[in-house]
């Protein structure tokens, strides 16, 4: 088939179009820097430069390549280290998840595209109360802490747009916390540096529940949704959602990094804000059951201590 990615070389994409390019497909990668094409080439695709906010522009080059199917991939979120502004640390994020989705939606429809992935995220956009995982029927949170207002407000826009669509199959995939190389939590990343200095604690009982997924994994989950699947929304994560106060000392341990320390939550509100509280002792983990059975798809990291164990880089 013929594919069209967007944002083909960021953290995901990296992984995604040589999978996809392996599984015979048809790739054009979507880049708003021409200094990236000859990657892109060197990965087996046909690289086009647009900026993905230019609605002219993207709609143009997506009816140029007539795609079987639009991947819609688009983050920017490379150098983010803090969440306590996290909406300004989203913005243009939101923005590509806004924007940017509908350009590339009605560059879909104008070259007759039959199939749409787009990337959303399984965690903290789901309710903080009952269960400790979730699956894709459960409601997300009625309401988020106030600094993630306006970037759930564009997940959920994006979701709505993608699965609401009736003239062509819309999937959204809830990818959970990527991993390995490429992203910010490898062997020696941000995070990893921050966990050596033990400057990334567990805050309170650390009960708040995680779905990883090692970025190899979300990327076959990506090429398994391009080929098969219904619409709708698919959690994209490995088989066992865990508590933070147990995967950060595992992932410390994984780095040869010390233990990680451990704070009251009025000092870990204070020194990092409520979006780290929410993380580290509210928020919900992700059954892939629905994945794996539809997308006839299955980790290769069945288990965050696999990736953490080999996977890591």
């Amino acid at each position: 088939m013929r594919v069209f990615v967007a944002g083909a070389t960021g953290a995901l994409g990296q992984h995604l179009v040589p999978q996809l390019v392996g599984a015979g497909h048809d790739v054009t990668a979507l880049t708003r820097s021409a200094g990236k094409s000859q990657s892109l080439r060197a990965l087996g695709a046909t690289p086009v430069v647009a900026d993905a906010l230019d609605r002219d522009a993207v709609v143009a080059a997506v009816r140029e390549a007539r795609p079987d199917v639009v991947v819609h991939q688009l983050t920017a979120l490379a150098g983010l280290k803090s969440f306590r502004n996290f909406d300004r640390g989203f913005a243009l994020t939101n923005r590509l998840r806004t924007e940017g989705t509908d350009n590339l939606l009605a560059g879909a429809r104008a070259a007759g595209t039959r199939r749409f992935i787009a990337q959303s995220f399984a965690g903290w956009p789901q309710e903080r109360t009952g269960g400790r995982v979730k699956t894709e029927e459960d409601p997300l949170d009625p309401s988020p802490p106030g600094p993630q207002r306006r970037s759930f407000a564009a997940i959920k826009y994006l979701e709505d747009k993608v699965t609401g669509a009736t003239d062509l199959e819309g999937l959204a995939l809830r990818y959970g916390g990527f991993y390995g190389p490429g992203s910010n939590m490898t062997r020696d990343g941000e995070i990893a540096e921050l966990v050596r200095k033990r400057r990334f604690p567990i805050v309170g009982d650390g009960s708040g529940v995680w779905a990883f997924c090692h970025l190899d994994d979300a990327a076959s989950a990506t090429v398994a949704a391009v080929e098969r699947g219904a619409p709708g929304v698919y959690n994209v994560c490995d088989d066992e959602p865990v508590e933070a106060a147990t995967w950060l000392p595992d992932y410390a341990r994984a780095i040869g990094a010390p233990p990680p320390r451990r704070v009251p939550v009025w000092l870990g509100r204070l020194l990092g804000g409520e979006v780290v509280v929410s993380m580290m002792t509210q928020v919900r983990g992700a059954s892939n059951a629905k994945a794996k059975a539809a997308l006839d798809w299955k980790p290769r990291y069945a288990t965050y201590r696999e990736g953490f164990s080999t996977g890591l880089g």
